[in-house]
């Protein structure tokens, strides 16, 4: 018998494996450490929430729902943005519940490109967002934003990357990586920008609850700028509702029934029972976000402290649950700092180059972890840090 050879996709074959990956695999055989890498709530979902989807289950609710997903969700997901953002969008229409809000970030890439189109990233930020332009056929535009900035796209940059092919901005606030977020003149000047533009935007506002002292503001609340925008919300970090996979995109008319159609071939609906127990989260879970935030925030505190004490600088984050420090200090790349870090103390955080090329010189640490977790790993970093030192001066 011949052996049989696959043609695999030119695409995808081009597309390197997330770098996040290989610290996991190295975290799967050291039961004793100390994870500050997944971007993943320690907080167990809430009892009323998990109730909720237990209950549809007892009543065999386990059938396919609406492609849009249900039209009692889509109601609440309504009913939220405009108590949260004061943002109005038509349950039937401009609403499609997804399965995270990665899928939301793929259907309306792949609605609004077409290949040869550009697609502007500010850097460092999630992974995900350069890989799926590249299968939607687009080319990714990386904006290496700056450590002096917060991390912030600027109107400057914006404008100086905008080409005849320029089709979609990605703007990834509350940022994962950094903690940045934009602040409304930041959006503004963002806005004024865009508007003798025919570029659209796909806001990824997934941290949007997680902000610390200034509340988030959506570019979609700006004069002119709903139109051009989708929102693409979530209730992974902030009701702590990971592994339901409830997601959610908000937008004009025009996209979101293209994103429905993508929806409808490749997936059908989300999960049946992840949509009842979301409809309880959006409908009775504010003080679940206001009590999960203020932990947040004295985590974030304390983290920042201990960093600044051991000589790591790091700018305040104000949004999502990670810092940013600078490791370049140590003369280490980002990628040997982590390895090292973890082989010798058993604590693991995520390379900054991992977020793109600008966060070469930091590393990601996320502080959803208990405040015993923290106050053990800032021990043991602060020992890692020593070490490194000393090895330094004996070399």
């Amino acid at each position: 018998m011949s052996a049989f050879s696959w043609h695999l996709g030119q695409r995808v074959r081009a597309i390197p494996p997330s770098a996040i990956r290989r610290f996991f695999d190295l975290l799967e055989t050291m039961p004793d450490a100390i994870s500050l890498g997944i971007g993943e709530p320690d907080f167990v979902t809430p009892w009323h929430v998990r109730d909720r989807g237990i209950y549809s289950l007892e009543k065999g609710f386990t059938k396919y729902t609406p492609n849009a997903g249900l039209s009692e969700l889509r109601g609440e997901i309504s009913a939220y943005m405009r108590r949260h953002y004061d943002m109005a969008y038509d349950p039937k229409g401009e609403i499609v519940v997804t399965v995270g809000g990665s899928e939301a970030i793929d259907l309306a890439m792949r609605a609004v490109l077409e290949p040869g189109d550009e697609v502007l990233i500010p850097q460092p930020s999630f992974v995900c967002y350069g890989p799926i332009a590249t299968l939607a056929g687009a080319t990714p535009v990386f904006l290496e934003t700056l450590a002096e900035n917060r991390f912030r796209l600027t109107a400057e940059q914006l404008r100086a990357a905008i080409t005849p092919k320029t089709r979609l901005l990605v703007l990834p606030y509350p940022c994962n990586p950094t903690g940045g977020i934009m602040e409304r003149a930041d959006l503004e000047a963002v806005a004024d920008v865009l508007r003798d533009t025919d570029i659209a935007v796909i806001s990824d506002e997934i941290y949007a609850e997680l902000t610390y002292g200034e509340a988030h503001v959506s570019l979609a609340q700006l004069p002119g700028m709903e139109e051009r925008t989708v929102v693409v919300g979530g209730l992974s970090k902030s009701h702590a509702m990971t592994g339901w996979r409830m997601g959610y995109a908000c937008g004009p008319r025009e996209v979101i029934a293209q994103m429905i159609k993508i929806h409808q071939f490749a997936i059908m609906s989300a999960p049946t029972t992840s949509q009842y127990a979301a409809i309880e989260a959006l409908r009775h879970g504010d003080r679940d976000i206001a009590a999960m935030r203020e932990e947040y925030d004295e985590r974030r505190r304390f983290v920042v402290d201990a960093l600044g004490r051991m000589g790591l600088p790091c700018f305040e984050p104000q949004g999502a649950f990670y810092v940013f420090p600078d490791i370049r200090s140590t003369g280490l790349t980002s990628e040997d700092f982590c390895e090292g870090l973890l082989r010798a103390q058993r604590v693991a955080v995520i390379p900054g180059s991992a977020f793109g090329a600008s966060g070469e010189g930091f590393v990601r640490c996320c502080y959803a972890a208990s405040m015993k977790q923290l106050t053990e790993a800032m021990e043991r970093l602060k020992r890692f840090l020593e070490g490194t030192i000393q090895l330094t001066i004996d070399n």
